[in-house]
């Protein structure tokens, strides 16, 4: 089982680099500290992306898209894997997101990616603001 500290990693950067350690490995992979996550770009255009796909469909029919950190994660992750196959889905099975730092896995010898990290100063948004944004309050999990 790998844990990776998502802190200050960028978002889409991410998502690829686990899909495809998923895909590659039959390893468990467990992030945590998804509420850290930074989407790169200015907050307006960045906010106005996200909500505008939450207004796309209906509520009976759909898509649903997710509003807390760890489901916002973890759906890129999975948008990122071959769903219709048994493959995609045992991968998507295996990935397990966390939006704080569980008591569990403080210990934990933790892996940050390096390819993923935001070297930006200025100009990008925390999943944690998106979500608050939407409508949802993220809840500290320390």
């Amino acid at each position: 089982m790998k844990v990776i500290d998502a802190s200050n990693c960028v978002y889409g950067r991410l998502s690829t680099i686990i899909a495809k350690e998923l895909l590659n490995t039959d390893e468990k992979i467990v992030i945590v500290n998804a509420a850290k996550v930074v989407v790169t770009g200015s907050r307006k255009y960045v906010l106005q992306r996200f909500l505008s796909r939450r207004e796309i469909g209906s509520v009976r029919k759909g898509p649903y898209y997710p509003r807390v950190p760890k489901a916002i994660l973890k759906r890129s992750v999975g948008d990122m894997l071959p769903k219709k196959t048994t493959k995609g889905k045992d991968a998507l099975k295996r990935c397990i997101v966390y939006d704080g730092m569980p008591a569990e896995f403080k210990d934990a010898e933790k892996i940050t990616i390096d390819k993923a990290l935001n070297n930006k100063v200025s100009g990008f948004v925390t999943l944690a603001d998106i979500a608050s944004i939407m409508g949802r309050e993220v809840k500290a999990v320390e």
